[in-house]
């Protein structure tokens, strides 16, 4: 519950939400374990301590049940019934148990000293279970409502969408930014964690914490001179350890429930002076649609007797009407406890504000009037006021802060090998038609494979004397090569080129790690070697090859892949330089430090695209991630972006800028034009 708090305080969600401390088997294994005391029926409770304890144990219970509200939002349904259901097993088990035994032992001293603040807190513990089923029984119309409003403000976002060569970091921030208060606003935690009931169960979380600060007062002062004080316990000095441990889990575990209590509260009553009192209390349809689809739905019993089947319809639509009943008893209760509790939000708001004025606030002023554009993409249910502004600022500037965090990885290595690329010409030399294929059906190229292609007989030429060259060559395609494999994995999601990728990880681990070694004195006697064996591999696994699944080369090995890309690009390197006579081995490895810059940087072009494909996920639990590393991969890319745009780039199609093939083919038409 602690780490829970912690990550909300870090990341500025006051509503906190629930990431390791959730209604899972777990959570409820270790809650039923700290049950021991209100359990057992075996000890007395003569102490001072062992009558605190058990009232501790209750009420550390209700305050763990605080901190479950929020996590049914990342709950599928299915989860949401089975956990509410053993969960109810446990809160009535404890609460059972308690009255069983105030009533075995009424009349004794062990019991008289706490009865009322056990009864209070068993009482709670009940109320706070129902308010639990009554937030579930929300979730799933609230859920649907806010996915489709997501849907329909994708569709008039994605109408604005960067296109694909015309773009600037500005509209890239702002597309994320966008994406990023849907996702933040629509995320079902704070759906949840926003909701009336979550105002009803901090406020119950509020008056246990109470309850056991004034049992521990009233029981210490009350039987400090009793006789049965220092009569010894059955669990002996763990008793006092548990005591002390459940009464610091009270306090830290009510930092949730309290401040989703007043973030809930600051929500919803942002605009209720403005509202009838009527209006106020409306409850709203998404709070009981569940209740009434399953009332209205046909029965999934066959019964074949009319009127057996009448009975059983009518007796369900009876038990239904009541449920109906009690949630909007609950929810009616829950907005007057909102409408107790706004007085003492806005008295604490107006202290802090009164704060903030006395400081200069120039730049949050200039702020604000930025951020209201973003307004209408804050996703709402039905009837809740607008997103208060210090929420959605800070909203957004945890969306700054991602983008200067990922900013602090920049690939310096990377920027200064796309600074060699003038133009794309490269995408075009690295493989020549006329070179004579191993196969009756070519292979086709992806971003990467050619690049370590590449890079390997780049580090393989023989007479470099700058072997810095060398590494500061092998850092920047490795910077690369994370956002050439992250382009393609985001564009090439039919899997349809997976072995060529596959191929080009397998080489590149061997290039990385183990370099290349030279196969020549010169670097016509190492191309010419790397050639020929490589020909002689492709040629010998092909030869007399009669299986249907190895006819096409996307199914070949790994290693004759490769072999096939270094025949190819070795060949068209030694016959574009056949009859240059003087270039050495200097001048190429810096022609093929520039081929790999153009290949790398035409592959990366599409960032902007990928950018924006990682701000919009179907899967609500995808969502919030996805856009988080897409703030972090543009603050990363802001200077490749930059250099990207001062190239010229060609007016291609964002589906074949995508594909390596149709950039060589649209090069080459320009080429023969």
């Amino acid at each position: 519950m602690i780490v829970d708090a912690f990550n909300g305080f870090r990341s500025k969600k006051f509503w906190l939400p629930s990431k390791y401390f959730s209604l899972n088997a777990f959570s409820l294994t270790v809650l039923t374990v700290s049950m021991k005391l209100p359990v057992d029926f075996t000890s007395s409770t003569q102490g001072n301590n062992d009558k605190l304890a058990r009232v501790s144990s209750l009420v550390f219970m209700s305050t763990a049940m605080g901190n479950f509200v929020t996590s049914l939002g990342s709950m599928e349904d299915y989860d949401i019934v089975l956990n509410l259901a053993a969960l109810g097993i446990l809160v009535v088990t404890v609460a059972g148990n308690v009255c069983i035994h105030n009533a075995q032992m009424r009349g004794f001293l062990d019991v008289i000293g706490t009865l009322a603040e056990d009864i209070g807190s068993s009482v709670f513990m009940l109320l706070l279970l129902v308010t639990l089923c009554s937030s579930a029984l929300m979730d799933p119309t609230a859920k649907k409502y806010i996915e489709s409003g997501y849907q329909e403000m994708h569709k008039r976002v994605s109408n604005e969408k960067v296109d694909w060569g015309k773009f600037t970091i500005n509209e890239l921030r702002v597309v994320v930014r966008r994406y990023w208060v849907m996702a933040e606003t629509g995320s079902p935690q704070f759906v949840v964690g926003r909701s009336v009931t979550c105002v009803m169960s901090g406020w119950m979380c509020l008056l246990m914490a109470l309850t056991l600060l004034e049992a521990h007062i009233r029981v210490t002062l009350l039987y400090r001179s009793h006789c049965f004080v220092n009569v010894s316990s059955h669990y002996k000095w763990s008793i006092n350890w548990i005591l002390v441990i459940q009464s610091i889990g009270v306090v830290l575990g009510s930092i949730a429930p309290l401040l989703r209590w007043f973030i809930a509260v600051q929500f919803k009553s942002s605009k209720l002076s403005l509202r009838s009192f009527k209006e106020g209390f409306k409850v709203e349809t998404y709070w009981t649609q569940t209740l009434v689809d399953w009332r209205d739905s046909p029965l999934s019993l066959q019964i074949r007797h009319y009127k057996c089947r009448k009975l059983v319809h009518d007796a369900k639509r009876l038990l239904l009407n009541f449920c109906i009943a009690v949630q909007i008893v609950i929810v009616l209760a829950s907005k007057l406890v909102l409408l107790i509790s706004a007085p003492c939000v806005y008295g604490i708001l107006f202290c802090f504000q009164c704060i903030k004025n006395l400081k200069a606030c120039d730049s949050s002023e200039s702020r604000a009037g930025t951020e209201l554009d973003f307004r209408q993409y804050v996703l709402l249910l039905e009837s809740e006021p607008g997103l208060p502004e210090k929420m959605l600022t800070n909203i957004c500037n945890e969306m700054d802060k991602l983008i200067q965090k990922g900013k602090k990885k920049i690939p310096k290595n990377l920027i200064k090998l796309l600074q060699r690329s003038v133009n794309f010409n490269g995408v075009r030399e690295f493989d020549r038609g006329e070179i004579e294929s191993l196969h009756t059906r070519d292979l086709p190229n992806c971003w990467s494979l050619p690049v370590v292609t590449l890079t390997s007989i780049a580090i393989s030429l023989p007479n470099i004397k700058n072997h810095k060259a060398k590494q500061l060559l092998v850092r920047a395609v490795s910077e690369g090569l994370f956002f050439v494999k992250l382009i393609e994995k985001t564009l090439y999601s039919n899997g349809e080129l997976e072995s060529l990728r596959n191929t080009a990880d397998v080489v590149w681990v061997g290039v990385e790690l183990y370099k290349a070694c030279p196969q020549g004195r010169t670097h016509k006697e190492m191309l010419q070697s790397l050639s020929s064996t490589a020909e002689k591999t492709v040629r010998d696994f092909v030869n007399g090859r009669d299986d249907v699944v190895m006819q096409n080369p996307l199914n070949w090995p790994v290693k004759i892949i490769a072999a096939n890309s270094m025949y190819r690009i070795t060949q068209t390197i030694l016959l574009a330089h056949k009859d240059d006579d003087q270039l050495t081995d200097e001048k190429l490895f810096k022609l093929l430090s520039i081929m790999i810059a153009d290949i790398i940087a035409a592959c990366l072009t599409n960032l902007a695209r990928v950018i924006t494909l990682k701000c919009h996920r179907n899967a609500i639990k995808e969502r919030e991630e996805s856009i988080r590393q897409a703030a972090l991969l543009l603050g990363e890319s802001v200077e490749i972006l930059e250099i990207l745009q001062q190239l010229e780039i060609p007016n291609l199609d964002p589906e074949k800028a995508a594909n390596i093939e149709d950039w060589r083919a649209y090069s080459e038409a320009s080429a023969s034009a």
